[in-house]
């Protein structure tokens, strides 16, 4: 943690935006691959596929127009 505090407030902007681009791939991923696994039987549908589709398409909207790459500002 003491090195966090070293880097400037650039620096640290860049690496927390960079970070929630990454959680935000990841929790898309993650619905997607739940969607596949119902979509193949492996868990109950019950109606899931089509909303974890729905939210992996906001959850990479909204981080694509809020959360550009670091160093793409």
């Amino acid at each position: 943690m003491a090195e966090w505090n070293l880097l400037s407030d650039e620096a640290q902007l860049s690496l927390s935006r960079e970070a929630l681009r990454v959680a935000a791939e990841t929790i898309a991923g993650q619905a997607e691959v739940l969607a596949d696994e119902m979509e193949a039987g492996g868990l109950l549908d019950r109606g899931g596929p089509d909303a974890l589709r729905l939210l992996a398409s906001v959850v990479r909207v909204n981080g694509a127009s809020q959360l550009a790459p670091a160093g793409h500002a």
